[in-house]
Order: structure tokens, then C-alpha cells, then sequence
């Protein structure tokens, strides 16, 4: 098979897919700043440089780079038309969409019985310091589209809420407030791959952020059948067949569903099970 990869050329991601592909497989790196899409008389093309993305066998998502709106519109659409034209786009565009949007993907997490933190996603300061007092005084502040946690605040001050929800007003986000699940220090990350879920746990105990990004350690994990069937139920209610997805287990004795993630990267992963993830991966694709 040939599979185009979205994502850096020079990325360890697309080194270790092409480890795993051995022979068996062509792996092409894709550029998204060269993405373009011809509409006339013959379709809606799509290439990337000289490269015709509808002769691959499968597209590979591996990244969605930072870009203006009209740029992530225009990536996923194009995405979108690629698929509806017969070639396997992995993960497909809308559980990207879904995934990336926290408000969205914590409603379809919430409507498939997996426990969520209480959260409000509001635009006026006044509504998000009514959702501060009724979530306890202690939230996290996120931003709607974000990952590793980036741009998080949490806030346990009204004064300091105050002044973070009137600066991002200011530019025009939405306020997402999300109660803050007190917790020993640890996540678990699982990655769903078709029917297959494989896990760690990341711990920190020096920043109630967990991910590896903000210094945490991970270590192995058992999956036993209970947090297996609610990963899968998961990345089903984002309808992603590859995905990372974010449990903690709160102070309360609680298992909360925190995001799923539709580009996850595995590189810690695998370090920390000895799994061949990439090859997990390329199973799923063909």
C-alpha cells in the first residue's frame, strides 16, 4: 500500500511508521501548507506539491498544525471531499472535527454514559463568573480548540477568574469552564486501535497537569475490561478508530472521561509497554 502522512517529514511519528512498514508498505509525508484542491469540469482534486493525494491507498492524519479558521475549514473540507471520493482518510475528518472541539466532544462523551467533569461553555464574563460560583469556586479554564494542555488555567480566585474570562472576551473566545476534579497527580491514557486498547498511566506531582508535555512521568498500566469497553465507548462516540483518550480517576473514587484526542501520538506509549504501536496503526489502516 502507499500512504500519504500528514505531518512533519522529519517527525519521529512518521520515522517509526516507516520502521513498521518495512517492504510492505510505501510511507509519503505531506505537507499540510501545501494542500490544494482543484474543482472543474473533471471533480474536486486534491494534492499536496506534485503529489496526487487521490492515487494513495490511505491517508494517514498525523498532525493538524496551528492556522487561521479558514485554513483549519479549508484542510478539514478538502479532507472531507477525499474521503467521500473512496480513499481511506485515518482518522476520518468529522471525528478530527469532533475530537478538537471540547465543548462538542465532551457533549458526545456525556450522551454515551461516560462521566464528565460538570462544565459550562458560555460567551459573556457574566455568564462564566455564574458558572465559577456553581462549579465550586475551583475550575479549569480551557481553551475550546487546544491540546497537551496548552492555554489551561485553573482558577480558584474570583478575582483571578474574573480578569482571565475579561481578557478572553476581549478577543473574542468562548469561555469554557470546567469544574476542577481534585486527584492524586495521575491520568490514564489509552489509545484505541480498532478493537484493541492498549494504556499508561501519567503522573505528576508537581503540576495537577498530566501531560508528558508538562513534565509528567508515565508508567505502565493495566486495562483491565472495564476501562477497555469505556475507551472503545469513547472513540466510538467520536466515531474515531484510532484514539487517545484521557480518563481520571478522582479523589471522589470516580472515573472521569476528560477528552479524546484524534491525531494521538504514541511515542511515550510505546516506550513505557513495549508495544509496536505503529504497526497497530498500519494493521488498522489496511
Amino acid at each position: 500500500m502507499q500512504i500519504a502522512v500528514l505531518g512533519s517529514k522529519n517527525s519521529w511519528h512518521v520515522e517509526d511508521l516507516r520502521r513498521a512498514a518495512g517492504d510492505r508498505h510505501e510511507i509519503v509525508p505531506v505537507a499540510y501548507r501545501q494542500l490544494s484542491s482543484c474543482v472543474d469540469a473533471r471533480g474536486t482534486m486534491l494534492s499536496s506539491g506534485t503529489l496526487d493525494l487521490h492515487k494513495f491507498d490511505a491517508v494517514l492524519v498525523r498532525s493538524m498544525p496551528p492556522g487561521s479558521l479558514e485554513q483549519i475549514v479549508f484542510r478539514m473540507d478538502a479532507l472531507a471531499n477525499l474521503a467521500a471520493a473512496g480513499v481511506q482518510v485515518v482518522n476520518p475528518p468529522r471525528a478530527i472535527e469532533v475530537a478538537v472541539d471540547k465543548y462538542l466532544a465532551t457533549s458526545r462523551l456525556r450522551d454515551a454514559g461516560l462521566l464528565v467533569p460538570a462544565t459550562v461553555a458560555c460567551q459573556t464574563v457574566e455568564q462564566a463568573m455564574d458558572a465559577f460560583s456553581v462549579l465550586g469556586g475551583d475550575v479549569v479554564i480551557k481553551p475550546l480548540f487546544g491540546s497537551e494542555g496548552r492555554g489551561m488555567t485553573r482558577a480558584n480566585d474570583e478575582a483571578v477568574a474574573l480578569r482571565i474570562f475579561k481578557a478572553l472576551e476581549q478577543i473574542g473566545s468562548v469561555l469554557y469552564v470546567q469544574k476542577f476534579i481534585d486527584h492524586e497527580g495521575c491520568d490514564l491514557r489509552l489509545l484505541v486501535i480498532g478493537n484493541q486498547v492498549i494504556g499508561m498511566r501519567r503522573r505528576n506531582l508537581s503540576d495537577w497537569r498530566t501531560n508528558v508535555s508538562r513534565g509528567a512521568v508515565t508508567e505502565p498500566l493495566e486495562v483491565t475490561a472495564e476501562l477497555a469497553e469505556l475507551a472503545q465507548r469513547a472513540a466510538v462516540a467520536v466515531g474515531a478508530p484510532v484514539a487517545g483518550v484521557d480518563l481520571l480517576p478522582g479523589k471522589d473514587g470516580q472515573l472521569y472521561a476528560l477528552e479524546v484526542n484524534a491525531v494521538p501520538g504514541w511515542q511515550a506509549l510505546s516506550r513505557v509497554t513495549g508495544v509496536h504501536v505503529a504497526k497497530l496503526v498500519l494493521q488498522q489502516v489496511e
